[in-house]
Formats: structure tokens, sequence, C-alpha cells
């Protein structure tokens, strides 16, 4: 098991104004950390990925489909289009910033409703981008990790049963699936049975609080959370993810209003450390 943590908590961009943030979190003893990618270039990402071997930190990423003009699920083949060309940027930038593992709520635009339940054809068209985009991300070695999020951001995939049936129809060996606490305790009717129900395809995995505050100051029951991944064999990346406001289009949309604190990031490390071995 790694220990990462989402870079969201400071920026939504990581430039270098930012890197003692990263020198912090590898005294702190993470493994590595959680990169945001919304913008910016490969040389970019590049640059940012030098600097973290040069701190031995490992690095995942974090990432979306930001309007509507780039919806998988959508029917124009504009919409098509332009979800392709953003997967590609995105897994452009992950290359080159040296991360295996790429994930998010990649199935849909983020805070996007139609008003209606998923449709057949929304699924159709979703599995056919996901097969594409699965061979994209195997020839950047790269693996595409869903994330099924709450039915107040999204509508498509809100529970692990939901993803792991639908991940079991895309039948990518790129395309694989993530458990993130915070969406868990909204959607499941039991938070922990529902690692077992996505274990088949779990790759990757999410630590938030039911507040997205510091883990272990509110009700989520994380000891329980780490024996059922233990019991899943699951051995991959646990990565904090809290939300500042430093985007406000994503805080409007994660319905972020209260500035997080910083013992989110030390708290939680130990947490994490002392929780999985005590499991």
């Amino acid at each position: 098991m790694k220990i990462g943590f989402n870079l969201l908590l400071w920026t939504a961009h990581v430039e270098p104004r930012h890197w003692p943030i990263l020198e912090d979190l590898k005294r702190c003893g993470y493994d590595g950390v959680e990169i945001p990618i919304f913008e910016g270039s490969p040389e970019h990402y590049a640059e940012l990925g030098r600097e973290l071997d040069r701190l031995g930190l490992e690095r995942t990423v974090i990432s979306l489909f930001p309007g509507v003009e780039m919806n998988p699920l959508g029917a124009d083949a504009a919409q098509q289009q332009g979800a392709r060309r953003h997967m590609a940027w995105i897994l452009d930038c992950s290359a080159a910033l040296g991360a295996r593992v790429v994930g998010g709520p990649l199935h849909s635009t983020l805070g996007h409703f139609s008003g209606d339940a998923p449709t057949s054809d929304e699924r159709e068209r979703a599995i056919a981008f996901h097969r594409d985009a699965g061979d994209m991300a195997r020839a950047k070695g790269i693996t595409l990790v869903l994330e099924a999020v709450n039915r107040f951001e999204c509508y498509f995939v809100n529970t692990m049963h939901d993803l792991n049936d639908y991940l079991a129809a895309v039948a990518h060996p790129n395309v694989a699936g993530m458990y993130d606490t915070f969406h868990a305790n909204i959607e499941e009717k039991d938070p922990i049975a529902a690692v077992a129900a996505i274990a088949p395809h779990l790759a990757h995995v999410h630590v938030s609080e039911n507040d997205r505050g510091t883990p272990g100051k509110g009700h989520i029951d994380f000891a329980s959370t780490f024996k059922a991944l233990k019991q899943a064999d699951y051995d991959g990346w646990i990565t904090i993810e809290a939300f500042g406001r430093s985007m406000p289009l994503l805080a409007a949309a994660t319905r972020i209003w209260r500035p997080a604190a910083t013992e989110v990031y030390s708290d939680g490390f130990t947490l994490i450390r002392d929780g999985w071995r005590s499991a």
C-alpha cells in the first residue's frame, strides 16, 4: 500500500511556487502526490515530474471533463470528438509527468445533468468512448480509474455496483475503478460492503471525511474500510482527497464553501499509516 495526497487542497494547477508544499508532504512521509491536470502543457508537467523525481515522490493524476462540449455521454459528434481530444491531452500530460494512474469522474461532465436517469444510448456511447480511451491509455502505460461520484455531482454512475457493472461492460484492461469514502458515505446503503462490490475492478482509493475535512475527525468508519480493503486484497494507492477553494468552478461543483485545515494532511497520514497496520 502507498499513501498519497491530492494537491487540490491547495491548487488546481501545480506550479513552482507550490514546490515547498511537495517538500513538506515528502517530509511528512507520503509516498506520492496526486496532481490535478486541468490546464497546462506536457512540457509543464514534464518539469513538475522532474521535481517529483528529485524529491523521491511518486505521482498519480486526477482530472475531469469540465464542459458539455466534451461530454462522453453526448449525442453530438462534436461532443464525442471533444471528449477524445480532451482525453488525449490528459494522457499526454500524464505521461510527461510520469504518472501511471489517471483517475476521476472521467465518464461524464462533472456537475451536468440531463434531468433524467442515464439512458441506454448514453451508456453505449460511454462504453465505446472508454474502450477507445483505454487503448489510448494502454499505449502510454497508463490505467484510467473511473470514479463513481454522488448524485449531486453526476447522474451516470453513483454507486460501486453501478461502476462495477459498467466496467464489466467496458471490459478493457486499462480501464478500472475507484472507491471513494466520501461518495460511498452518501450513496451506499452499506459503504463497507460496497468495497467488495467494486473489488473485481478496484485500482485506486480516495480517503475523504464525510465533511471533506480531516480524515478521522468525522464519522467515516476508516478502521472497517481498511479491513475491507485488505480482505479484497487491495494493495494500491490510498490517497487523501480534500478540496480548497482555489478553483471556484470545482469548489462550486463539489459544494466546498469552507476553508480546509492544514491538519488534513498531517493527521490524515497518521490515520492511514496506523489504521492500515492495525487492519
